[in-house]
């Protein structure tokens, strides 16, 4: 097992150890334009030496609407370089209380230098 080293000393080419926090805007689409209806918020940490694929524990939070309050939680493993990812959803909370389901990713945008990206998501869940 090899331990994750600070990002100063990561010669990595998967940037294994890396952690990213993320607080992003939730939109309708990806345009620039689109209303914003809540946050994308969790934490990302690179978990492979092999490839680039990381672990993601993030909450959807719904800021607008009928939903405005409530959030969808997904913890998964994304390899951002594939063209389609299959993530569960774990639960919610709000009007998604005991949510179960999964969502579709497909990155839109993608700059590996900065790291910025935007990910549409086509969200399938059942809730009470």
């Amino acid at each position: 097992m090899a331990l994750p080293r600070p990002p100063s000393s990561n010669s990595s080419t998967t940037l294994f150890g890396v952690v990213f926090v993320m607080d992003d805007p939730l939109t309708v689409s990806p345009d620039n334009t689109s209303k914003v209806v809540g946050r994308a918020q969790g934490v990302s940490a690179s978990a492979s030496q092999k490839d680039v694929s990381l672990l993601l524990a993030f909450n959807f939070f719904f800021t607008e609407g009928k939903y405005n309050g409530s959030m969808l939680s997904v913890l998964w493993r994304n390899a951002p370089l594939e063209d389609l990812r299959e993530l569960p959803i774990l639960g919610g909370s709000g009007l998604f209380r005991f949510a179960q389901g999964y969502a579709h990713a497909r990155t839109h945008y993608l700059d590996i230098v900065t790291g910025d990206a935007i990910v549409k998501y086509d969200v399938y869940v059942l809730h009470y």
